[in-house]
């Protein structure tokens, strides 16, 4: 009875949604499967620094697939919001509106985060090598200078470990576009958060979701894309005041 209600449910699913979750899972379960591969699946598809050695403009897609198999709960989430509001938006739109969509979000949020890398991985360089040395940031930069000038093969090399150890990976930045799509498209639609009973309106509650990200870019201080996130939702945004100045937000023709 369970494998015949799993089947109908997938079956009932509109396709570009339901391929793109069968994908994440089965990349998802090949990491958990087989550790030393998952590690390389991470390191080829994940989203590196422009500049790196390991950086594939390939990724700018291919890290959307790609979740870390010690967190089953980053996996969950995506996908569950994925079926969510994707299978709504997929209905209203069309499969094809809505892949590229999708896509166009992810590669959006990828394209955010390679700025804000670019704007401030040497900061962080040069902050790490303060740190670690006991001296200050403006005697850190000096240092790094002068090693710049003189073509320091230890500097060099040091750089471009530093640069590698760049990665994103997830389908956040994506979904994060479709929460917005939702919330636009049905914006007093009542949610509910997990373990919190009471409804917030869609409208409302991407507006929060957007200020948290915000916030946590700036000051976090943890191993989370928030840009990537605000980077879907923007490159959403764009896709969406377009479509609605056209009157065809809620219509399924791409024109």
């Amino acid at each position: 009875m369970f494998r015949n209600g799993f089947s109908g449910f997938m079956a009932h699913m509109p396709p570009v949604t339901k391929n793109l979750i069968i994908i994440n899972v089965i990349v998802w379960a090949v990491e958990a499967i087989f550790p030393k591969f998952g590690n390389t699946i991470i390191n080829v598809l994940g989203l590196h620094l422009l500049g790196a050695h390991q950086f594939n403009p390939i990724q700018l897609i291919t890290y959307m697939f790609v979740h870390a198999s010690r967190n089953p709960w980053h996996l969950l989430f995506n996908m569950f919001s994925l079926w969510m509001f994707g299978s709504i938006l997929e209905r209203i739109w069309g499969s094809r509106r809505y892949f590229i969509f999708y896509f166009v979000c992810g590669i959006g949020a990828a394209v955010v985060q390679e700025i804000v890398w670019l704007s401030t991985w040497m900061h962080d360089y040069t902050s790490g090598i303060a740190k670690m040395n006991g001296i200050t940031f403006e005697h850190a930069r000096q240092i790094i200078d002068e090693a710049v000038k003189t073509h320091d093969v230890s500097f060099t090399n040091a750089i471009a470990s530093f640069k590698n150890s760049f990665v994103t990976i997830g389908a956040s930045g994506a979904v994060y576009g479709l929460l917005l799509g939702y919330a636009c498209v049905f914006p007093n639609q009542p949610l509910y958060l997990f373990f919190i009973p009471v409804p917030i309106k869609a409208k409302y509650m991407m507006i929060g979701y957007g200020l948290i990200e915000f916030f946590l870019g700036f000051n976090g201080g943890d191993t989370i894309a928030h840009f990537a996130h605000l980077g879907g939702m923007l490159f959403g945004l764009i896709f969406i005041l377009y479509w609605r100045k056209k009157g065809t937000l809620r219509g399924s023709s791409f024109y």
